[in-house]
């Protein structure tokens, strides 16, 4: 069977297409049927297949092509389950997987549905037009990404390790390019922070509402803790990738954002910086302040049983995001620290996940540096640290070296293209599915072949 490159870039976006037309929205996830979808287009071309399910209608799909030894192998990873979208906000319905204007719109366009399409096509090319690889080429898209992972990729390596432990990972969380004059300069994940989710329980003592002063009120003590820990700022500290990214960035740009660089390295003025970055270039800055310090957010608020009763308990969730080399006990001490004026106050973990981080000193780094590079002088690629976090940090626990790499090259306003993921008309140009799998096959035919 003749699969040409031509064939599979149009094939995958018919896939695409019908992936973003399966809700895989989690919760609840519902991720079998995408998985089922996607089995049947890996079978096309007499790969084998197994799906793999976590809980009722959460289903993993895994594929395997043999290599000649057993290293260096490979995982071609991404999810299958998307965040919610509220369709009133939407100008397209969310799930048509419907393509125009050169895009194909719907909800996972980005994130990730179109990775997996991307490599769905490249394991069907390897498997119909290439000889044997080096070691083995694994695929996986899986389900529970954007909850945690629990019934995904986590679930897979507590019970079927062997099955997508690979030397090396592409998976999500990188490879979009920041646009500078007449280069492009492409983000690889290589570390991300860790994931603290804590629970503060703030105390009071109930009363009538019409009689306020009798009572303590459990909100006005939430609402006075966290207003003194948003009013924090927490101390920088950048590690080695996020100052190489800095660098490189700030050099691009010419001597005046080297300069501009310097200050933001100064962990006594880089807030003070940023504060001012933020007024031209928001989404810069704070991108930049996630990478060089811990973030506390408080994401869900709980208080009161009745409108006429003073409520004696609120509870908030704070999502925090801590850097690589910093702990849940440092950041639980210095919360504490800040709110230590505050009674009546209780502390809860409610999840945590520890920072990760790959070497970006490896020969599979500089293969993709100089595909990008012979794709167009004018491509580079820069390490960096998402601050947000992936499925990528299960496999470096078990010793697998992860990058965030699914190349797409920014065509359209840089911060419209950062909003698109989790917001509204969430969309991928037919172009960069076209480009996304000239690059990560190039790559996989340079590694492993």
């Amino acid at each position: 069977m003749s699969y040409s490159l031509e064939k599979a870039k149009n094939e995958a976006i018919e896939i695409l297409s019908e992936l973003i037309k399966i809700n895989t929205t989690n919760p609840p996830g519902n991720e079998l049927p995408a998985a089922k979808y996607i089995s049947e287009k890996l079978k096309e071309a007499n790969l084998e297949t197994e799906i793999i399910k976590s809980e009722e209608n959460r289903g993993n799909v895994i594929c395997r092509i043999k290599g000649e030894k057993k290293e260096p192998s490979i995982l071609l990873l991404s999810h299958l389950d998307v965040v919610p979208a509220n369709a009133s906000e939407w100008s397209v319905d969310p799930f048509s997987g419907i393509i125009k204007d050169g895009f194909i719109w719907g909800r996972g366009a980005i994130d990730c549905k179109s990775l997996t399409a991307i490599e769905c096509v490249i394991m069907k090319l390897i498997a119909l037009n290439n000889k044997k690889p080096k070691g083995d080429i694994v695929f996986a898209a899986t389900a529970d990404e954007e909850k945690g992972g629990g019934a995904g990729v986590e679930y897979i390596i507590k019970n079927y390790p062997e099955k997508i432990k690979t030397t090396y990972v592409i998976n999500e969380g990188g490879g979009f390019s920041i646009p500078i004059g007449n280069k492009h300069i492409f983000l690889i994940q290589t570390a991300e922070k860790g994931i603290v989710w804590i629970k503060i329980k703030a105390g009071g003592v109930p009363a009538h509402g019409s009689m306020p002063g009798i009572g303590d009120n459990a909100i006005l003590r939430m609402m006075n803790t966290i207003n003194k820990i948003m009013s924090h700022k927490p101390p920088i500290m950048i590690i080695p990738v996020v100052e190489k990214f800095i660098k490189k960035i700030s050099s691009e740009r010419g001597s005046k954002y080297k300069i501009l660089s310097n200050l933001l390295l100064n962990k006594y003025l880089a807030h003070k910086i940023l504060d001012e970055l933020a007024k031209k270039n928001k989404g810069e800055a704070e991108m930049i302040r996630s990478m060089i310090s811990t973030t506390i957010t408080p994401t869900m608020i709980n208080g009161g049983v009745k409108e006429n009763i003073v409520p004696s308990l609120c509870e908030t969730i704070f999502d925090c995001r801590i850097l690589p080399g910093q702990t849940k006990e440092d950041l639980l001490k210095n919360i504490k620290n800040i709110v230590k004026n505050i009674d009546k106050l209780e502390f809860e973990y409610v999840k945590y996940d520890e920072p990760t981080e790959s070497s970006y000193e490896t020969d599979f780094f500089k293969i993709i540096e100089n595909t990008l590079k012979e794709y167009d002088k004018n491509f580079e690629a820069v390490p960096y640290m998402v601050p947000g976090g992936t499925d990528s940090r299960f496999l470096r626990r078990i010793g697998s070296i992860c990058y965030g790499f699914h190349p797409i090259k920014t065509d359209m306003p840089y911060d419209q293209l950062m909003r698109l993921p989790h917001g509204i008309d969430e969309r991928i140009s037919i172009k960069n599915i076209h480009f996304g799998i000239d690059i990560l096959y190039k790559i996989i035919e340079k590694m492993m072949f």
